[in-house]
C-alpha cells in the first residue's frame, strides 16, 4: 500500500498537515504563556485588593493569598509610588525580569520556546499593567516550574489535535484521490491489459470516460494510440495472409513450372516450323516464371489453413503422385514402386497431404537425377493400432549436414542449390496439422527415408 499513489499521498498529507499544525504550535504555545502570566497577575492583583480593602491581615491569610496567586510577592505602583502589597520569603534570587506592558511577537515567542528548553526551576519578575486602571503598573515574584508544567500540558494537548487532525485531513485526501485518480487509473491500467490481451479486437479500445481534465486527455490519446495499432495489426495480418498465400502458391507453381520447363525440351526438338519458332519465347517465358517464383519465395513464408479432414484412399492418392513425377523423369534411369495395400484409407485433408507426399517424392527424384546414376524411390504404408504410416525411400545420395541440421525451418534447410527449404518446411506445417509428425528416419549414401505418422484417433 505504501508504494501506491494513494498510500504515498496519505503519508505526504499526514506529515504537511503536521508540520503546519508545528508552524501554529510555536505561536500558540508563546500566546499561552503570556496569557498564563497575565493570569497570575490579574490574580495577584485580586490577592493585594483585600489587604488594601483591611489593613489588617495576619500572616496566614497573607500566605493564602500569595500561594492562591501563585506568586511571593506584589508589588502595585500607584501614585508615583512603588508599595509592596504581599509579600513572603523567596528561596531563590530572582533570574529575569519580564515587561507585558510592551509585548511584541518574536521577543514572546524566544521566551516561551526558552522555558520550554530550561528544565531547571528559577524565578522570574513579571510586570504588567492592572486591571480597570488601578494603579501604574503591578509587579509580582513567581517560580517557573509551574509555567513550565502548564505549557508542556497545553502543547501535548495541541500536539494531539493536530495528529487528529492530520489523520483524518489525510483519511479524506485519501479517499479523494482514491475515488478521483487512483480509481480512474486503475481503469485505465484494466483497458490497457483487455487490449494487450486481443489488439486486434476494436471492442477493446478504451472508449473516455475520466472526469478529471487531465486523465481524460490521457485516455483520449489511449484510444487513438489503440486506434492505429488495431488498424496496423489488421493491416499487417491481410498483408502477412497475402504473403504467405503468394509463398505458398508461388513454391507449388513454380514446381509445375519447372516440369513444364522439361516438355519443352521436347518441343524444341520439333521439326514443324513454326513451332521452332515460338518454341524459344515459350522457354523464355517459363523461365521468367519461375524466376518471379523463386524471387517471391525468397521474400515470405506461409502458413496453412486447417486440414478439412475426410476418408482418403492412400493407394489412389500415392498413385497420382507417383503417375505426376513419373512424367518429369524423362530418360533418366529412375524408378518408382507403391507398397500401399489397396483397401488402405486414412482421415486427412486429401489436398495437403497430396502436397506432403509430393514434396518428399519429389525432393527424393530432384535427388537422384542430379547425381546422374540410377536410383529407386518407395512408397509404402502400414495400419497400426493407433497411427498410419507412410514412408518415403530413396537410394539418392542423403541429405548434406547442413539441411540436416535445418530439416524443417524454411529459407534454411534446403538440401539443392537454388532450394528455398520451404517443401519440408511446407510438409512438416501441414502434417502438424493433422495432429502428426514428419521424421527423419534415416539419411546417408545408401539413401533417405522419411516417414509421415498420421494418428488415427476417433474414426
Amino acid at each position: 500500500m505504501l508504494n501506491s499513489l494513494s498510500g504515498r499521498f496519505l503519508i505526504l498529507t499526514t506529515v504537511f498537515v503536521m508540520l503546519a499544525e508545528v508552524l501554529v504550535f510555536v505561536p500558540s504555545v508563546a500566546r499561552f504563556r503570556e496569557d498564563y502570566l497575565l493570569g497570575h497577575l490579574e490574580r495577584a492583583q485580586i490577592a493585594s485588593l483585600a489587604l488594601l480593602a483591611n489593613d489588617m491581615i495576619d500572616t496566614d491569610l497573607e500566605e493564602e493569598l500569595l500561594r492562591n496567586a501563585g506568586v511571593y510577592n506584589v508589588v502595585l505602583r500607584r501614585d508615583e509610588a512603588r508599595q509592596l502589597i504581599l509579600s513572603s520569603p523567596m528561596p531563590r534570587p530572582i533570574d529575569a525580569t519580564f515587561d507585558l506592558r510592551e509585548s511584541r511577537p518574536l521577543p514572546l515567542i524566544m521566551h516561551a520556546m526558552q522555558r520550554l528548553a530550561d528544565p531547571e526551576p528559577r524565578i522570574i519578575r513579571v510586570i504588567g499593567n492592572p486591571l480597570r486602571d488601578a494603579g501604574l503598573l503591578i509587579e509580582v515574584s513567581m517560580e517557573t516550574a509551574p509555567l513550565r508544567m502548564a505549557m508542556i500540558d497545553y502543547g501535548l494537548r495541541i500536539l494531539f489535535l493536530s495528529a487528529v487532525i492530520s489523520i483524518a485531513t489525510a483519511f479524506l485526501l485519501f479517499l479523494a484521490v482514491r475515488v478521483f485518480l487512483v480509481k480512474p487509473i486503475k481503469g485505465v491500467i484494466g483497458h490497457m491489459m483487455a487490449y494487450a490481451a486481443a489488439p486486434e479486437d476494436a471492442r477493446r479500445i478504451i472508449q473516455p470516460s475520466a472526469g478529471v481534465r487531465e486523465l481524460r486527455e490521457a485516455e483520449e490519446a489511449l484510444q487513438s494510440l489503440q486506434t492505429e495499432l488495431t488498424h496496423a495489426l489488421k493491416q499487417k495480418e491481410r498483408l502477412a495472409q497475402l504473403g504467405g498465400a503468394v509463398a505458398r502458391v508461388s513454391h507449388d507453381l513454380r514446381n509445375i513450372l519447372t516440369s513444364a520447363q522439361l516438355f519443352t525440351d521436347r518441343i524444341e526438338m520439333s521439326e514443324d516450323p513454326a513451332v521452332k519458332r515460338l518454341a524459344p519465347k515459350l522457354v523464355r517465358s517459363i523461365t521468367r516464371a519461375v524466376s518471379l517464383c523463386e524471387s517471391t519465395l525468397a521474400f515470405g513464408r506461409a502458413e496453412e489453413p486447417a486440414p478439412s479432414l475426410t476418408r482418403v484412399s492412400l493407394a489412389e492418392l500415392v498413385s497420382d503422385v507417383v503417375e505426376s513425377e513419373r512424367l518429369t523423369v524423362g530418360d533418366h534411369d529412375l524408378s518408382f514402386s507403391e507398397d500401399v495395400p489397396a483397401t488402405l484409407s486414412v482421415r486427412a485433408d486429401p489436398e495437403q497431404l497430396y502436397r506432403v507426399l509430393s514434396n518428399l517424392v519429389r525432393n527424393a527424384r530432384q535427388a537422384i537425377v542430379n547425381t546422374g546414376k540410377p536410383g529407386e524411390i518407395n512408397v509404402a504404408a502400414q495400419e497400426e493400432e493407433d497411427v498410419w504410416r507412410i514412408r518415403v525411400t530413396d537410394t539418392g545420395p542423403g541429405l548434406p549436414p547442413k539441411a540436416r541440421e535445418h530439416l524443417f525451418q524454411p529459407f534454411q534447410g534446403g538440401a539443392r542449390k537454388g532450394g528455398s527449404g520451404l517443401g519440408l518446411a511446407i510438409a512438416a506445417e501441414l502434417i502438424r496439422g493433422h495432429g502428426g509428425t514428419v521424421m527423419l528416419i534415416d539419411s546417408s549414401e545408401a539413401g533417405t527415408i522419411f516417414e509421415i505418422c498420421l494418428p488415427r484417433g476417433d474414426l
